[in-house]
């Protein structure tokens, strides 16, 4: 049973039951003060208390996406990993493989040219040797005749760490969002590229490049644009690429529109940091490179380098949230720049969590369609 599964859930749920009411049942036979007695205490407890431990932290992962699978939840990931500058080629179907489809639940429509389709691709990047999966969101209009000359905006949007792609689909209803708010008129048609910042799982590389190690960050500058531009109608002018992140993903997001104006036209960063953390997860990302460890400071890039030509959105909670004074900050240094522009959503209250994001996604979404070209 997989890690997501419902059935595990369930099962794990059971079992804590049958282990409360066993201690209650067997609590009195072993009241006594032997050493065999008090070990069957401490096992009936322990064991309690741990399935107890396990069936909360399944419904958590349910709920807000950390893990994906087993293999993801104890850093062994293989058949989903990333490979890192260890294949010479990228094999016959080129930077972009389509591996499955399905249809946007709850749209209404079984006819991609109603209902849209969401496709789970491979992408592989030429210039960094980083191998990901991702999922696309295709709307309705992409598969219908009048439209068949069109290319369409993108917005890249990527999770937080360790979060998952299916969360963005399935937990945070990216596609199903985006299919009704171009239905009621309220943002365009745009195709959503939807992963995960860690390219280099289960490593935290926080989209640097890391000297000697992933170029996360050219990946998403580079490689990522290049594969999506090789497969789908897509928008070749700067103005027609967009980027979405939530906690990890909205610091990287923010960072690649300043970073890559060329590329990105608009970040938006919901709940997001502004500078990349060093701690077990990351490991060393700048490897003694001061230059690389400036960069990565969003602060102190708005301060030493030309102000990006890009549009950045920021979210933040006045309780709940971490970042709000950091968020109140970098607004401000933003618009002391004179060029790059800056909006915000800034919540009466909302935690760093799915709900929180939930209800800032439709008008983030809103933000970032009135800022590409349909063409």
């Amino acid at each position: 049973m997989g890690l997501t599964s419902n059935k595990t859930l369930v099962v794990a749920v059971l079992f804590a039951v049958l282990l409360f009411v066993g201690t209650v049942w067997l609590w009195p036979r072993l009241a006594r003060r032997n050493w065999r007695a008090v070990g069957g205490r401490v096992g009936l407890l322990f064991a309690t208390q741990l399935a107890l431990f396990v069936s909360v932290g399944l419904a958590a992962n349910q709920a807000f996406g950390f893990y994906a699978s087993w293999a993801d939840l104890f850093g062994r990931e293989t058949g989903q990993g990333v490979v890192v500058d260890h294949t010479e080629g990228l094999g016959s179907g080129g930077p972009l493989q389509v591996v499955d489809t399905r249809r946007v639940y709850e749209t209404g429509g079984l006819r991609p040219q109603a209902g849209g389709q969401i496709q789970k691709v491979a992408i592989a990047g030429p210039a960094t040797r980083i191998h990901t999966p991702a999922y696309v969101y295709l709307p309705p209009e992409y598969f219908q005749p009048q439209y068949r000359t069109r290319t369409f905006p993108v917005a890249v949007v990527l999770t937080g760490y360790p979060g998952t792609a299916q969360a963005l689909v399935n937990k945070l209803h990216f596609p199903r969002t985006a299919w009704n708010l171009a239905r009621n008129g309220r943002m365009q048609p745009m195709i959503l590229v939807m992963l995960r910042p860690t390219v280099a799982p289960p490593r935290d590389t926080e989209c640097v490049d890391v000297p000697g190690g992933p170029q996360a960050e050219s990946f998403f500058a580079r490689d990522l644009p290049d594969a999506v531009r090789a497969h789908y109608r897509v928008g070749e002018k700067p103005g027609s690429w967009g980027i979405i992140g939530d906690s990890t993903g909205g610091y990287c997001a923010l960072k690649l529109a300043m970073h890559h104006p060329e590329v990105y036209a608009a970040g938006a960063g919901l709940s997001p940091y502004y500078d990349a953390p060093s701690d077990p997860t990351t490991g060393d990302l700048f490897h003694g490179d001061k230059a690389v460890r400036d960069r990565a400071n969003l602060f102190w890039y708005l301060k030493h380098m030309p102000a990006p030509d890009t549009s950045l959105l920021v979210t933040s909670s006045k309780v709940g949230e971490a970042n709000y004074k950091d968020t109140l900050k970098f607004i401000e240094r933003v618009k002391d720049t004179g060029r790059t522009r800056i909006s915000s959503i800034i919540l009466e209250s909302g935690g760093h969590n799915f709900n929180t994001w939930r209800r800032e996604i439709p008008a983030t979404m809103q933000w970032i369609s009135g800022r590409l070209d349909d063409h």
